[in-house]
């Protein structure tokens, strides 16, 4: 199975609330701006593989990327079929085991790539005020939860005490 790089650690977050909420507006915000420039739209699927084909070590097989991903071969295939029009990957024969297909990166997918991390960097600026607003729902959930406990043991301590 290969190798893929660990994801680059940002800021530290505060709460899995707070966490959730930013990282699902940067994905937004990143697939917005994907969707409003000229180029092509590509699946999750076929993202999380050309994600994975750049990102992870190679050598890449269909059957390899179908088990690193968890997907048919089918639906790899399939995947693989848009993105090698799209001129993103190139498929070339093993010279080692002529029954395997090694799938490689090429310039243009490297291209398309860097052009879309940019969006997701550009999408990640956050303002201060936006995570001000964040931790302050996030603090405010806290206090309510250690409220919600703190009577729900005088409730538990007041039954056991009749």
């Amino acid at each position: 199975m290969p190798h893929c790089r660990p994801p680059i650690e940002g800021g530290e977050t505060r709460g899995s609330m707070a966490r959730n909420l930013v990282a699902l507006g940067l994905w937004r915000k990143a697939l917005v701006a994907s969707v409003r420039q000229d180029g092509p739209d590509l699946s999750a699927r076929q993202m999380a593989l050309l994600l994975t084909v750049y990102l992870c070590d190679p050598p890449h097989t269909v059957r390899g990327l179908a088990e690193v991903l968890n997907i048919s071969k089918p639906a790899i295939t399939r995947a693989l079929d848009r993105l090698s029009v799209l001129g993103y990957i190139r498929r070339k024969r093993d010279t080692e085991d002529r029954r395997n297909v090694l799938v490689q990166r090429t310039v243009q997918g490297s291209v398309f790539l860097s052009d879309f991390s940019e969006l997701v960097v550009k999408a990640g600026a956050v303002s201060p005020g936006d995570l001000a607003e964040i931790v302050k729902s996030e603090e405010l959930g806290k206090l309510a939860q250690a409220e919600f406990n703190r009577l729900r043991a005088q409730t538990v301590a007041g039954d056991g005490a009749s």
